[in-house]
């Protein structure tokens, strides 16, 4: 610590020497999961099923053996504790009792047949209950749920244009992987591949916070809707400003424009997400991965005035050819997994376990910090939380990405690895599930000080 109380500037030749260490420590204590990636690299690109499994922090990705509750073990024999989750598809727990039970039994009923079950209207009626929407259709993913409502806003209103908020994350929708420039264009993201367009001729992004921006970007009455997290959590938890939210709502409502609210991550806010926890109304509303309970599944709902108008825009001859839909969309498996974690897992009940954890793991990195003078910053989001390489709340994605910082970041995931505490690999956020325990957030409080030790 020096002179004024506040630790010292990271020494980032430290910061590369520990970073190696780790590394080296990772290797030596997995020789199977480098022997599977060995493998792996004569049939899967880079080794991996999916190309950014390459960004897990060590040499190689961790296999895994088995996982359970909140708790996971690879084929190395070591067990973690994941505050990853599935970064949300797992946030009922691996394999929550209730979900698999339903699954077994509709997996001797038949998986798939494109024709409805009863658990899809009984999905139906407690999503409606949840977020108030009264029509819901059901998808294998969230990015399927986020297109299909961004083709049918565009139907319905006849615009072209959708608004994003600055390093939102709405999966792989083409018109979200937009950013701006220093000089407040639309470009292609960083890392946007293979776009089909320049994204400024789909899309006007804006900065999450900025009412002025919006209302301009909706002036010209060209946007079909409004895309957006009600809080963002990819680049980073982001929290809306008081009166934010209203605000978007009523220049939505004001320019004819639909908003779109993408739950998936904020899911973690409460049983009915922030849409119930903040009150908000939109028109459409998104959500995926955790509904499932690990089992692929994705909806989205909408008012009856959207639903009405969406029916009166489409022909009966045309519904299988539209752009939306899929043959496992809906399907009587995921159907079976989305009632029974909606209805015996993700309950409100476990909303008033995990919240309370979450709030723990932030109170313990707070005062690690603070115990050390080091200047950065916590926020939590209902049962998710994650610290800041800033010492202030960002106030948009521009603000948080600027402090992004990837080779610390690595750094600390993988002493964190090393040590049984596993951390989502594209932020510092930890994620709370109905099996995760006190002792569990003791165990991150201590590995993250005792990193801090090593760092200042």
């Amino acid at each position: 610590m020096d002179a004024a109380g506040t630790a010292p500037p990271l020494d980032r030749s430290r910061v590369a020497a520990l970073h190696e260490r780790e590394r080296s420590r990772f290797i030596a204590d997995h020789p199977k999961s480098g022997a599977l990636f060995e493998r792996a690299r004569e049939s899967l690109l880079e080794g991996v099923p999916m190309n950014w499994m390459v960004k897990w922090a060590g040499a190689y990705p961790t296999f895994v053996a088995e996982a359970r509750g909140a708790h996971f073990v690879d084929v190395d024999g070591h067990e973690y504790v994941d505050f990853c989750l599935g970064d949300t598809g797992a946030m009922a727990g691996h394999g929550p009792s209730s979900t698999i039970a339903a699954v077994e039994r509709q997996l001797r009923r038949g998986i798939t047949h494109m024709l409805p079950t009863e658990d899809a209207i009984a999905a139906g009626e407690e999503l409606q209950r949840r977020f108030g929407l009264r029509y819901w259709q059901f998808t294998v993913t969230a990015t399927d749920a986020n297109r299909f409502s961004i083709r049918l806003a565009r139907m319905i209103t006849g615009r072209s244009k959708i608004v994003v908020h600055n390093f939102c994350y709405h999966g792989s929708v083409d018109e979200a992987f937009a950013s701006l420039t220093s000089t407040g264009e639309v470009e292609a993201r960083r890392g946007n591949i293979g776009p089909p367009v320049n994204p400024a001729e789909t899309t006007r992004v804006v900065e999450f916070n900025d009412l002025p921006a919006l209302e301009a970007a909706l002036a010209d009455q060209q946007v079909a809707a409004v895309l957006m997290e009600p809080a963002l959590t990819n680049v980073g938890i982001v929290l809306p400003e008081p009166g934010y939210l209203d605000g978007v709502r009523k220049l939505t409502a004001e320019n004819g424009t639909l908003l779109i609210v993408d739950e998936t991550p904020t899911i973690c806010a409460g049983p009915g997400g922030a849409t119930a926890a903040w009150g908000l109304q939109p028109d459409m509303l998104v959500i995926g991965k955790t509904i499932g309970g690990g089992i692929p599944a994705g909806t989205y709902g909408f008012t009856e005035e959207v639903g009405d108008r969406v029916s009166a825009g489409i022909e009966l001859e045309d519904s299988d050819v539209g752009g939306i839909g899929g043959t496992l969309a809906g399907y009587a498996l995921s159907m079976a997994a989305v009632r029974a974690t909606l209805t015996e897992v993700m309950t409100p009940k476990a909303y008033d376990h995990m919240i309370p954890l979450a709030k723990r793991w932030a109170a313990g990195v707070e005062g690690a910090l603070e115990a050390r003078s080091v200047p950065w910053h916590v926020t939590r989001l209902g049962c998710r939380a994650e610290y800041h390489f800033m010492p202030t709340r960002p106030r948009n994605g521009s603000e948080q990405y600027a402090h992004g910082d990837f080779e610390l970041e690595r750094f600390l995931h993988l002493y964190a690895l090393n040590r049984g505490i596993l951390l989502t690999p594209f932020h510092n956020m930890a994620l709370m599930s109905p099996a995760t325990t006190e002792a569990d957030v003791d165990r991150h409080t201590q590995v993250f000080s005792a990193a801090l030790d090593e760092l200042f």
